[in-house]
């Protein structure tokens, strides 16, 4: 028998079969996959083969796990060493932002977009709470958004407390299993609850002494959308740390940088003080924005070290 694994709570899974069946399974024995270091051997959105188990209880064994066409990563929040693998078998990302209550960094941002480009998975930038925004957060937004969408991502601004700009992102929704991301607070539960409202994920308020977004979420879990195609809910993350990445390679991540790699004077260029530099000009010429560059140079300078 063949399935999809929609939620992963550690140690059991829920696998739901071509007939839309849903089982609980755990994995026979100890599985290791090629090439990988992972605290989560099976990630939502895998495509499995398992056995039956105990019919009348409805629980399954699975014995394969089928060779994944991408996956987002992370750094382990509990094993550095270690990746967290957020979901598998994707077809865009969407990375909920906010700039008030809590306010996201850019670098937290062009840090999920890098894990996005090095798996070839699709990112559209949502900046939720928009009905929360002052003068200053909705000049921020929009200087961000003629960042980001000069560089080939799509950005939308909604507040999903008030409806608004929803219905436009929906329309990216329809028949495509997305990866919903976020830190806490920013509002992916409520997201969901607005695209399906049957689901009913619990929400909580800002913790009103540090500002910051409690965890609602403590699982990763798949949910079918009534129009077609499928949200996967995670949950809320403090920090995204990189992982599988090398220095030489990051810049080759960041889409501005990638068509200018061939101009640099020397081929290992790191885009820091050495001559001939194509990417130091762009960015000195107000081709590349200057705060992608300080998002480049602090990931490259954290590249290596054993935590971020």
């Amino acid at each position: 028998m063949q399935g999809v694994v929609y939620k992963s709570t550690g140690s059991w899974y829920t696998v739901v079969d071509a007939e839309g069946k849903m089982w609980n399974a755990r994995l026979k024995g100890v599985f290791k996959q090629e090439g990988l270091t992972s605290t989560n051997p099976i990630a939502v959105g895998d495509v499995v083969d398992f056995d039956m188990e105990n019919e009348g209880e409805g629980s399954v064994m699975i014995k394969k796990i089928h060779d994944r066409r991408n996956y987002i990563n992370r750094q382990s929040p509990r094993i550095k060493s270690q990746q967290h693998i957020v979901a598998a078998n994707i077809d865009q990302s969407l990375l909920i932002a906010t700039l008030r209550e809590p306010r996201t960094s850019q670098g937290f941002i062009d840090r999920f977009l890098v894990a996005c480009e090095m798996y070839h998975v699709p990112a559209v930038i949502l900046f939720n709470k928009a009905d929360l925004y002052r003068q200053k957060e909705i000049e921020t937004f929009e200087e961000l958004e003629e960042m980001y969408e000069g560089i080939g991502y799509e950005v939308y601004l909604l507040s999903v407390k008030e409806g608004k700009g929803v219905d436009a992102v929906q329309d990216k929704l329809q028949n495509k299993i997305t990866l919903v991301s976020g830190h806490s607070g920013v509002g992916k539960s409520s997201f969901i609850n607005s695209m399906i409202p049957d689901v009913k994920i619990r929400t909580k308020d800002i913790s009103g002494w540090s500002g910051k977004g409690q965890h609602t979420t403590t699982f990763a879990e798949m949910h079918s959308l009534p129009f077609g195609g499928h949200l996967i809910d995670t949950p809320g993350m403090k920090e995204f740390g990189l992982v599988d990445v090398e220095k030489a390679e990051l810049s080759g991540y960041f889409p501005e940088m990638r068509q200018r790699l061939n101009d640099c004077q020397f081929n290992n260029c790191l885009h820091i003080n050495e001559p001939g530099c194509a990417i130091k000009e762009a960015v000195r010429n107000g081709e590349i924005h200057e705060n992608r560059y300080v998002s480049y140079y602090g990931i490259l300078e954290s590249i290596g070290e054993k935590s971020w």
